[in-house]
């Protein structure tokens, strides 16, 4: 009789599995990771991660595991569609927006967006400049923030002419923070990032060092970075530090929320107009 049905009758498959279904990650697929709750698009992948951005612009990578995504409530597997010659291929700016083409840049606004220097204006114009071009909005840089008040009164903010200005080290009791204490308009934005120089702004991953160097105080930074770095000029500097930036994701997120900002504000018409 052993020899007829086995040791185990319980042994094998007998049981029904659950298959949870495998479903390419295509661009723009909307779906809710099970554990964190975070629901958003496929924007990409990265190291071997998908890339979600929810409604808010909010972008966070998660892995590839089985059953972790949920798509309609149900639970899928996400995989990485495979590469087609026929697949329309979305080409993102450097700031992470999906690129227009065959729009030309369009004549410029009244609006404007200031920043305090042309290293700032060079940076912004790396990763926002595509965005800009298409929205007609110029960037000019200021020689510093210590006549913002009469270069405001100059500029003549109104609903149609809008003002973003952003400024370095913007922290509470810094020089910074009392200038832009006196802005009252309601047609201009100051929005600004805690850095002492948007050069700090740049992570230090991009640059291949651990962290920016610590400057002693009464030593101006540029210079002191510069000799820490081992690099003769600022000049120099700047220039090795705007070849590593390539997008968004090189610089730090205070600066990217920071200028997101003024975009949206420069942009967005007023309610009621």
């Amino acid at each position: 009789m052993s020899g007829r049905y086995g040791n185990d009758v319980l042994a094998g498959d007998w049981r029904r599995r659950r298959v949870t279904p495998e479903v390419d990650a295509e661009l723009d697929l909307v779906v809710e990771d099970a554990d964190s709750g975070f629901c958003g698009a496929v924007v990409g992948f990265e190291s071997g991660a998908v890339v979600l951005e929810d409604r808010k612009g909010r972008r966070r990578n998660f892995p590839l595991l089985p059953a972790a995504f949920l798509l309609d409530g149900r639970p899928v597997t996400l995989r990485r569609p495979a590469p087609t010659a026929s697949a329309p291929v979305r080409r993102r700016t450097a700031s992470g927006s999906v690129a227009v083409s065959g729009v030309p840049a369009k004549v410029a606004k009244a609006s404007r967006i200031w920043v305090e220097g042309i290293h700032d204006a060079a940076l912004v114009e790396r990763i926002w400049g595509d965005d800009l071009r298409v929205e007609g909005v110029v960037v000019e840089p200021l020689d510093g923030i210590d006549d913002l008040d009469a270069h405001i009164g100059a500029f003549d903010p109104g609903p149609q002419r809008r003002l973003g200005v952003l400024v370095d080290h913007l922290v509470p009791g810094s020089k910074e923070s009392r200038i832009v204490a006196r802005v009252t308009s309601p047609h201009v934005l100051v929005t600004g990032h805690p850095y002492v120089d948007v050069w700090q702004a740049v992570k230090p991953s991009a640059l291949g060092i651990a962290a920016w160097p610590v400057v002693p105080p009464g030593r101006p930074w540029k210079e002191g970075v510069c000799a820490a770095l081992g690099v003769a000029t600022p000049a120099e500097m700047w220039r090795l530090i705007l070849s590593r930036v390539d997008s968004y994701a090189d610089v730090e997120t205070p600066l990217i929320n920071a200028v997101e900002r003024m975009i949206d504000f420069v942009t967005v018409p007023p309610a009621g107009d």
